[in-house]
C-alpha cells in the first residue's frame, strides 16, 4: 500500500539535527507488527514493493523552551471552495536508507527550513515495503504475467485479493493488517501530524496494472504495453467471466492480436483505428480486464476507509497520467494498464466515482505537461487527458489532487500547473505534489521558479510577477539572501 501523510512539524530537532540515528526517529521503528510483511527499501530489486508517502507540513519556529515544536493544524481553508491550493514537495527515495537510517540529517534539516520559508505547506517521503520474498519463489503464479510468460514482481496479481495464497491468508488481509499496524503505532499522529494516507493500489502506488516496465528495457516511450492477464489466477478469472456469458472460447487467453511491448497502435490488428478492440470480443475482454481493476481498488479502499476511518486522516490514491497514444481511438497505452478509456468509452469516471464512493482523493500525475512539448508521432495529449480527469472527477463529486510527472524547474512547467489548478472545466486541483526534492531544486533560478510558483498557488494564481525582495518576513529574498539564509541554503543543496 501507499500512504500519503502530512504533519505539522519537521519531525526534526532543530539545535541537533544529528539525533536521528535511526528510522525509529523519522518515522517510527515497528511499523509493521505482522509477519506477512517486512520493511524494505527502494534498492529491494524484486520486492512486492508500495510506497508510503508522507506529507508533512512544515513549522521550523524555534521554541527554544520547548523540546519539539509545537503542532498546529493544515489550513482550515484547504479542501473548501476558495482558490489557495497547497504544495507539497516529495522527499529524496533514499531519504531513509537501506539500513533504516535518516540520510544527511543536517542538510535535511536545512532543507526543511528552506521549503518552509518559501511557502511550502509541507513535505511527501517514500517508506517502502515487501511481502516475505519466499511466497513468490513457491509460487510465481502470485504476480503479474504478460503474454510470453515473463514475471513483474512489483506487485502481486490482483486476481489472487481474495484468496488464501500467503501462508493461509489473503492479500487483502495482509494489506489490511499493513494499515491497522501503521494506524495503531501512528494513532497519536494522525490527523494532525499525518493529515493524509495514499493507499497504494498497485505498481509505484497506482491504480493500474504494470502493462508498461522500464526495468532491463522491456518498454520504451512510447510504446503501447501488453496486457498483464496470463498468470493462473488472472486466467481462472478470464475464463469464469467467458463461461458466464456462453462464450468460452473467449476466455482460452487474451486477445492474440495486440501486439507487443513497443509497438504502436496501428502495427496490430486489436488496437488499430479499426480493430478488434471495438467489436463484441474486444469489449467483452476491455471490460473484464478495466473492470478488474476497478474491484481491486475497490476492496483495497473499502478496507482503508474501514481502518482509518475516524482518525481525522484524509485518504487518497494514485491515478497514472497516460497521455500517449491519447489521440486515437483506442488509447492502446490506457487500456493495457487497465483503463478502459476510448474514443466511445469515458475510463477516468468509473474510476472517479469508486473513490469517491469512500471519500477518498484522486491524486493525478502529468499536470506539468502540455501537448506541444510532445513527440508528435506518439499521438501524446496530456491537457486533453487532465481536461477528461477533471470533468470526471467534477461529475463524480470526488476531489482531484495533482502532480507532476517528470523532474521540472522551468516557468513553464509551473505556469501550467497553474492553469491545470483552476477549476474553469470540471475540478480544480486541492493540493499539489511536486516532484522532487534535490539539490538542483535550491539553484538560483529553479529556486526563484519554485517561490514564485509557490506564491501563485498559494493566491488562486492571481500573482503573475514575484517581487524582488519577500515584504512579509519570512527571511527569503528572491534576488537577496541574507547571510545566515545562504548559508542554510548551501546545506540544503546538499541533499
Amino acid at each position: 500500500m501507499a500512504l500519503t501523510l502530512r504533519s505539522s512539524t519537521s519531525l526534526i530537532k532543530l539545535k541537533d539535527s544529528r539525533c536521528f540515528k535511526t528510522l525509529d526517529d523519522f518515522s517510527g521503528h515497528g511499523l509493521f507488527s505482522t509477519n506477512q510483511a517486512v520493511m524494505s527499501s527502494p534498492c529491494k530489486e524484486f520486492d512486492t514493493r508500495n510506497p508510503i508517502l508522507t506529507r508533512k507540513t512544515l513549522n521550523l519556529e524555534d521554541r527554544r523552551n520547548e523540546k519539539w515544536e509545537k503542532l498546529h493544524k493544515l489550513s482550515d481553508t484547504h479542501g473548501k471552495n476558495d482558490s489557495r491550493v497547497p504544495v507539497f514537495v516529495m522527499l529524496p527515495l533514499d531519504t531513509i536508507s537501506c539500513g533504516g537510517n535518516l540520510n544527511k540529517p543536517r542538510a535535511m534539516n536545512a532543507s526543511f527550513m528552506a521549503l518552509k520559508s518559501a511557502g511550502i505547506e509541507g513535505v511527501m517521503v517514500d517508506a517502502w515495503w515487501g511481502l516475505v520474498l519466499e511466497e513468490i519463489r513457491k509460487n510465481p503464479d502470485l504476480v503479474y504475467t504478460d503474454r510470453s510468460g515473463r514475471r513483474n514482481p512489483e506487485y502481486l496479481s490482483l486476481a489472487c485479493d481474495s484468496l488464501p495464497v500467503l501462508r493461509g491468508r489473503t492479500p487483502i488481509q495482509v494489506y489490511s493488517d499493513y494499515m491497522r499496524s501503521f494506524r495503531d503505532r501512528f494513532k497519536d499522529y494522525l490527523g494532525e501530524v499525518i493529515a493524509e494516507i495514499q493507499v497504494g493500489m498497485g505498481p509505484c502506488g497506482e491504480l493500474r496494472y504494470p502493462s508498461y516496465p522500464e526495468s532491463n528495457g522491456t518498454w520504451r516511450f512510447p510504446g503501447i504495453g501488453e496486457f498483464q492477464c496470463y498468470d493462473k489466477y488472472m486466467r481462472a478469472s478470464l475464463q469464469a467471466s467467458a463461461e458466464a456469458i456462453g462464450k468460452k472460447d473467449w476466455g482460452v487467453s487474451g486477445p492474440h492480436d495486440s501486439g507487443r511491448y513497443n509497438q504502436f497502435p496501428e502495427d496490430t490488428t486489436f488496437f488499430r483505428r479499426d480493430g478488434t478492440w471495438n467489436n463484441d470480443y474486444g469489449q467483452f475482454f476491455l471490460e473484464w480486464y478495466s473492470g478488474m481493476l476497478l474491484e481491486h481498488g475497490d476492496r483495497i479502499l473499502a478496507a482503508a476507509n474501514r481502518i482509518f476511518q475516524g482518525t481525522g486522516a484524509k485518504l487518497s490514491g494514485k491515478v497514472a497520467g497516460i497521455h500517449w497514444h491519447y489521440r486515437t481511438r483506442s488509447h492502446a497505452a490506457e487500456l493495457t494498464a487497465g483503463y478502459y478509456n476510448t474514443r466511445h468509452q469515458d475510463g477516468y469516471l468509473s474510476i472517479a466515482r469508486m473513490m469517491g464512493k469512500y471519500g477518498i482523493v484522486m491524486n493525478f500525475t502529468c499536470m506539468e505537461m502540455r501537448d506541444g512539448e510532445q513527440s508528435e508521432n506518439a499521438s501524446c495529449s496530456p491537457e486533453g487527458l487532465v481536461r477528461q480527469v477533471k470533468k470526471a472527477t467534477k461529475t463524480a463529486g470526488t476531489e482531484l489532487a495533482g502532480e507532476n510527472a517528470l523532474e521540472r524547474y522551468d516557468a513553464g512547467a509551473y505556469s501550467q500547473v497553474l492553469t491545470t489548478s483552476r477549476s474553469d472545466s470540471g475540478n480544480g486541483l486541492s493540493a499539489f505534489t511536486y516532484l522532487r526534492m534535490n539539490k538542483r531544486l535550491f539553484e538560483g533560478e529553479n529556486w526563484r521558479h519554485l517561490v514564485e510558483f509557490v506564491r501563485n498557488m498559494s493566491e488562486g494564481g492571481r500573482r503573475t510577477k514575484l517581487p524582488e525582495s519577500d515584504l512579509s518576513k519570512t527571511d527569503l529574498s528572491i534576488g537577496f539572501l541574507t547571510l545566515k539564509n545562504a548559508r542554510k541554503m548551501k546545506e540544503a543543496a546538499l541533499v
